[in-house]
């Protein structure tokens, strides 16, 4: 099988790589996270405007570049290694990604604003008892006349204080749990001042990003919010959140490689006992098995990546491999770097520490290693 990029594809990464390595300063990220907005607006409209990543697997007839699975993960791995916490993975992977699918004037609208950089999307599924079952949706959606009304409760909606746009998961009909009657719907959104009939509470994640807790209490929205048909949503929301997995697999191996790249340099000129601690052999095979854990993860990446257009249980097999292999890679690459840097690896100055706090985060991200196991195993003995 052939893993090497084609010329177009090696400009993209080269492309994104310049840009974040001239214009991508970690310090200014820092201080939107901490004192400000939380991201950099300039930043995401270089995306739009520079790069054109934000239609980077968006259809060409909105505007996109019509990219495949390759370029999401050539995308999301140049984004990991600079440690970019604009939200390309909510807004371009789920967000473009589930309006796609389900098309309508509404959709194709919000679509091509996406691509221009001018809509954030947030996607809010996880409800309080949920979990990472994305199907078990109490959250109800019912007619009244010629509206919608929906009650419930959404938690830890990743970018939802920066966005314009949510995407909501809502059971119109069935049972808790039942893939059956999940339909997905549009909103109008502003965190600073959000509609009548949703309660707002933001707050800032692990790893510097920004997330918020919704309530719907009687939230009314016009009858074209509803995406698709009416209970058939869970399909295209499965699929987008299988490649959300592997786009952020993509992004760990990004960050893993920054974080041992900075690790191997820094013992190379750390001196004790008179010499550069890279030198101790011990110290090496550490940095040895390291370098295991992220070969072993890029392979895994690549697999999912390949199959992300497969059937669903070749799909669904392959991404939860990659989410355990990086999953485990990205604990043990993240603590050894920590530790081979001493009592300095978390300090706010040095960068080894806000990476291993995004890796530690994106274990959790769309199911942890113990559910995406189980998954496997699961798809494995049908």
């Amino acid at each position: 099988m052939d893993f090497s990029l084609t010329k177009e594809q090696e400009l993209l990464r080269d492309s994104i790589a310049k840009f974040l390595a001239s214009r991508y300063d970690l310090a200014e990220s820092r201080k939107a996270a901490t004192i400000g907005a939380g991201h950099q607006p300039h930043i995401w409209r270089g995306f739009a405007e520079e790069l054109g990543i934000l239609g980077a697997t968006v259809p060409e007839k909105f505007g996109g570049l019509d990219g495949g699975p390759v370029e999401l993960m050539i995308v999301a791995e140049q984004l990991g290694y600079a440690l970019v916490v604009e939200p390309y993975v909510d807004t371009v992977v789920l967000g473009a990604g589930l309006l796609a699918r389900t098309g309508g004037a509404r959709a194709e609208a919000v679509l091509e604003d996406i691509v221009a950089g001018e809509a954030v999307v947030a996607f809010a599924a996880t409800e309080p008892t949920s979990g990472n079952v994305l199907h078990d949706v109490t959250t109800t959606a019912r007619r009244d006349g010629d509206s919608w009304v929906l009650e419930g409760e959404k938690i830890v909606v990743g970018s939802a204080p920066w966005a314009q746009k949510l995407l909501v998961t809502a059971r119109t009909s069935g049972e808790r749990r039942d893939t059956d009657g999940v339909s997905l719907f549009l909103v109008d959104f502003d965190a600073e001042n959000p509609p009548e009939g949703v309660e707002v509470h933001s707050y800032r994640t692990i790893d510097d990003r920004r997330a918020a807790d919704l309530v719907f209490t009687g939230l009314r929205l016009p009858a074209d919010a509803l995406l698709g048909a009416d209970g058939e949503a869970w399909d295209s929301v499965e699929q987008a959140l299988d490649e959300a997995t592997a786009a952020v697999c993509a992004e760990g191996v990004g960050l893993m490689r920054k974080v041992l790249a900075d690790t191997v340099e820094y013992a190379k000129q750390r001196q004790q006992f008179g010499q550069p601690i890279g030198s101790f052999q011990v110290l090496q095979h550490r940095m040895v098995d390291m370098y295991i854990e992220l070969e072993q993860s890029i392979s895994a990446v690549y697999l999912a990546i390949l199959n992300l257009e497969a059937e669903r249980a070749v799909r669904a097999r392959a991404v939860s491999a990659a989410k355990v292999t990086v999953s485990r890679a990205a604990r043990f690459i993240g603590q050894n770097a920590v530790q081979l840097h001493g009592g300095m690896g978390m300090t706010e100055e040095l960068a080894v520490g806000h990476y291993f706090k995004r890796l530690t985060a994106l274990e959790h991200e769309f199911g942890t290693a113990d559910q995406h196991r189980a998954r496997y195993a699961a798809l494995t003995k049908r």
